[in-house]
């Protein structure tokens, strides 16, 4: 080994975790994304930098804009309302003056007559602004319009909390007749630039605001154009067709990516809603690679390559649109590491945790800039990819990816078996390093009946659960291959794991798996949602799953919003902790997953219940990243957490998982097949219709129907022959 592993120290304070200085809930922003780009920006359309502000435009974890405000007759404008559009295209913010007093404190003006519609939206790494001023005085009027604007060229780790000893150089800003250029070299040696255009020609136009003296006759109404671009050349004409052309563009890329998806309608309209903005945030996510898509994994604080986060999203969306995994294997495998690195956590054949491309990643003063320090990464991929072939019967690709996929189990092997125990460990290399790297991995996530942390190696026990779906992916694929003798090989060493796991993990006084083992081998005697995941899978044997699944949907564990991380037994549970009692969407739709995979399909349909109860409250009826896990109150919504990521592609993808949870639909590409294993649907539903859930060449139209106790399946079209049987 390239070196020793690094006890971590306990208690220590996170070092990369996300201050919490401010809150996210209280601001409420307003989120935009294409590609590398993305935007957070307050009701009114508006970015106000200060001390803990996460709002700006943001370019490959840089901060190109910090400052942008809008102002009338230098007063905020008073907001009507602020809307996103239902594909997350763009931004729309309804504004009005408030009331103008003359010098001697008489009305000049009163307010809502003038009236400010901001349209803003992102695409090719530029953000788009139009500024539509209406006059609705009886008189013509003569107002001023201030764009007020900055750059701080933050790190996103320094915006998130991170404070840094020396920055690098801020250069002047220049200024044309309608451009402004603000810059910034880093102490990497690289160069940041913020153009920023305005159409027609500000009346005055310095390097921190533009001023337009407007003069409106009673009804009419003048716009204003803006760009802002990262580091990009600007367009050739800035102004209406620059902006309408932009506009198309970004709506035609987002119908064509979410248009391969099939689609989701049901009785109750709510519900609608809910799928429709997973859907549209699932997508607003997806960045193209060169590889394929890949969904980043949340706005403000992960808009960049993680490789657990996306391949749990792809194994949430799998049925809804394999393109996904399919895009997200190949990246991964094309950034798979081949050698050893202390500080980035890398060793031969392990899969990516995260990328960064901002300054302090390059100058390694955070260890992301290509981060491999996430111990189930590596095997979640070989199981997307099982799971990939058995539902595309894409062998082609699998193919293509086999030898990342060999050294990926070499990796489980060699190096996550740390002490040849046959668990998969995980320790940090060096103390930049993550403590915590399964997907809890916050520093106090892993510890013992008493409180106390555990010191690494630490084998979890969700990892475990998916070595063991990782050797029975490989095993599946072997067959496939045409190798069935080191498919039988997979087949044993999974059955092995099975019951070993058994023998150590399971603590029958707990009513469930151990947390997981400490670097002593001792079990950590906590009850978890991690658990959970040994359903997932199928690691956990038949007869521990009627005791497993009580112990989760206990009134100790299930919040009745969903499954918290820790139940409210275990001495370091705190519901407003990151992951010691918090609720979060993506580990329930997998436990779900896991329920539904041993015959609790009512189980998984509870869970799906609080889920979408929880949206209801929310706004967008978006599923956030997490959300406390205080017990659900009659006529109250969730508890919200501070700092969570709304949209987060996991949680987004969330309640489409758990569609197919319920439904139980499998699908046997071979035979052109698709089954439902007792389907059933929550109370919320009586009828869910799924159009163009595509097999092989061919796809089908299916409604859902409760009848009685029972869901019944009707095909409503079929276009090829594809068989849809339904086990009662």
């Amino acid at each position: 080994m390239s070196s020793e592993i690094v006890a971590s120290p306990a208690p220590e304070p996170p070092a990369y975790a996300v201050s919490a200085a401010t809150s996210l809930q209280e601001r409420r922003p307003n989120t935009l994304k294409h590609g590398d780009t993305f935007a957070v920006f307050d009701h009114n359309g508006d970015a106000y930098s200060g001390p803990d502000s996460p709002e700006g435009l943001f370019h490959r974890d840089t901060r190109h804009l910090s400052h942008l405000v809008v102002t009338i007759n230098g007063a905020r404008p008073m907001l009507l309302s602020s809307t996103l559009r239902d594909d997350n295209a763009t931004l729309t913010c309804d504004l009005t003056n408030p009331d103008f007093l003359d010098e001697s404190g008489a009305l000049a003006l009163a307010h809502d007559t003038i009236h400010l519609r901001r349209s803003q939206f992102l695409w090719n790494g530029t953000c788009y602004e139009r500024v539509l001023v209406r006059s609705f005085h009886e008189r013509p009027l003569r107002i001023e319009i201030r764009l007020a604007f900055a750059a701080d060229f933050a790190d996103l780790f320094e915006v998130r909390g991170k404070q840094r000893k020396q920055r690098g150089q801020m250069h002047p800003p220049t200024t044309r007749q309608t451009e402004v250029h603000l810059s910034y070299t880093g102490l990497d040696g690289q160069k940041r630039t913020t153009r920023l255009g305005f159409d027609p020609p500000p009346s005055q136009l310095s390097a921190s605001e533009a001023v337009y003296e407007i003069e409106l006759a009673p009804g009419q109404s003048r716009t204003l154009f803006m760009e802002i671009n990262c580091q990009r050349e600007p367009a050739i004409a800035i102004g209406h067709r620059s902006f309408f052309f932009a506009l198309r563009d970004a709506r035609r890329a987002l119908r064509a990516s979410s248009g391969r998806a099939a689609s989701i309608v049901s009785s109750n309209e709510v519900f609608n809603e809910v799928v429709h903005r997973s859907i549209s945030d699932l997508y607003m996510l997806i960045t193209d690679t060169n590889e394929g898509p890949y969904p980043y994994a949340g706005i403000p604080w992960f808009s960049t390559v993680f490789g657990r986060d996306a391949i749990i999203t792809a194994i949430e969306t799998l049925w809804l649109d394999p393109e996904i995994a399919r895009g997200v294997l190949a990246h991964l495998a094309a950034n798979q590491a081949t050698d050893f690195d202390p500080l980035s956590d890398a060793e031969p054949g392990k899969i990516l945790h995260e990328v960064r491309f901002g300054e302090m990643a390059e100058l390694r003063e955070v260890p992301f800039r290509r981060y491999y320090g996430s111990v189930d990464s590596t095997p979640l991929f070989v199981m997307l990819a099982g799971q990939y072939l058995q539902r595309t019967g894409d062998l082609a690709t699998i193919r293509t990816i086999w030898p990342n996929i060999e050294a990926a189990l070499k990796w489980i092997d060699v190096h996550g078996d740390r002490d040849g125990d046959g668990f998969v460990e995980y320790g940090r290399r060096t103390e930049e390093g993550l403590i915590n790297q399964g997907w809890k991995d916050s520093h106090d996530s892993v510890f013992h009946a008493d409180g106390t942390l555990a010191r690494g190696p630490i084998a979890i026990a969700e990892v475990q659960a998916y070595v063991y779906g990782a050797w029975e992916a490989a095993s599946r694929m072997l067959r496939v291959l045409g190798h069935e003798d080191r498919a039988l090989e997979f087949t044993r060493r999974a059955d092995d794991l099975r019951h070993r796991f058994d023998a150590v993990f399971f603590d029958a006084e707990l009513g469930t798996y151990v947390l997981a083992l400490d670097g002593d081998k001792q079990p950590c005697r906590v009850r978890s949602s991690n658990a959970g995941h040994a359903l997932l899978t199928g690691l956990a044997i038949p007869e521990r799953a009627e005791m497993l699944a009580k112990t989760l949907m206990s009134g100790a564990s299930f919040s009745g919003w969903g499954i918290r991380t820790v139940p409210v037994t275990e001495s370091r549970f705190n519901p407003m902790s990151y992951h010691n009692g918090s609720v979060w969407p993506h580990d329930n739709a997998l436990i779900a997953l896991g329920l539904a995979r041993y015959g609790y399909r009512r189980h998984a349909a509870r869970i799906f219940e609080g889920l979408f109860a929880a949206s209801t409250y929310i706004d967008l009826r978006r599923l956030p990243e997490l959300f406390c896990g205080f017990p659900r109150q009659r006529a109250q919504g969730p508890t919200f957490y501070p700092v969570a990521c709304i949209p987060q592609a996991w949680a987004a993808a969330a309640p489409l998982s758990l569609i197919q949870s319920c439904l139980g639909f499998e699908f046997y590409t071979k035979q052109m097949q698709i089954t439902f294993d007792t389907p059933y649907l929550p109370g919320f539903i009586e009828e869910l219709e799924i159009r163009n859930l595509q097999i092989g060449s061919g796809s089908v139209d299916v409604a859902a129907n409760r009848s009685g106790t029972s869901v019944v399946i009707d095909v409503l079209e079929r276009r090829g022959h594809v068989r849809v049987v339904t086990f009662i």
